[in-house]
């Protein structure tokens, strides 16, 4: 399967989270088994192109394509997660959302000085989920500089600000206008 072929694979959801948004659920795509694996197989080939040495993942949906990526490359795998969920001190990031703030923790042992850490997740949206990733990341010592994602939505902006930031960006698909 291609990416063109993964695209009818996202179910679109109107109104969720919240009236006038319209949600790309990937879980169609993970139910699907030969989708599933054709997406993992396309973002496991990019990694690979560019040298990774570890997969980051972010939670929680960037954690089953990461994962599957890492186990297809016989690479760790780094979960960021949300505050509270490992059982190690951690290195923490606070970073700005739309109403708020939220944060993302890493083990700091995870990732040796000097690896090449490919970042993956489901869905790049506005950015700065992804943008916190990368600096938490950074400052656990690894090289940061691709960014890969099942779905762009590319009006929203976040891939072209990761892109500002020096990352490579690349997504299987993009959804425009939503």
């Amino acid at each position: 399967m291609t990416a063109d072929d993964l695209k009818p694979l996202i179910r679109a959801i109107p109104d969720f989270p919240k009236p006038g948004i319209l949600f790309r659920d990937v879980t169609t795509l993970i139910g699907h088994g030969a989708g599933f694996a054709a997406a993992t197989r396309l973002l496991a080939d990019r990694a690979r192109a560019v040298g990774a040495d570890v997969i980051a993942g972010i939670e929680a949906r960037g954690f089953i394509f990461g994962a599957a990526v890492a186990a297809r490359l016989e690479l760790p795998f780094v979960p960021v997660r949300k505050p509270g969920k490992l059982p190690v001190p951690v290195l923490a990031i606070d970073y700005a959302l739309e109403y708020g703030t939220d944060t993302l923790e890493v083990d700091p042992d995870a990732i040796a000085e000097g690896q090449k850490v490919v970042v993956i997740d489901d869905l790049i949206a506005t950015g700065g989920t992804a943008l916190a990733a990368v600096e938490l990341l950074r400052r656990a010592g690894g090289v940061v500089t691709e960014a890969l994602f099942v779905i762009d939505l590319p009006d929203l902006g976040g891939a072209d600000r990761l892109r500002a930031a020096g990352l490579t960006v690349e997504a299987l698909m993009d959804f425009e206008g939503d």
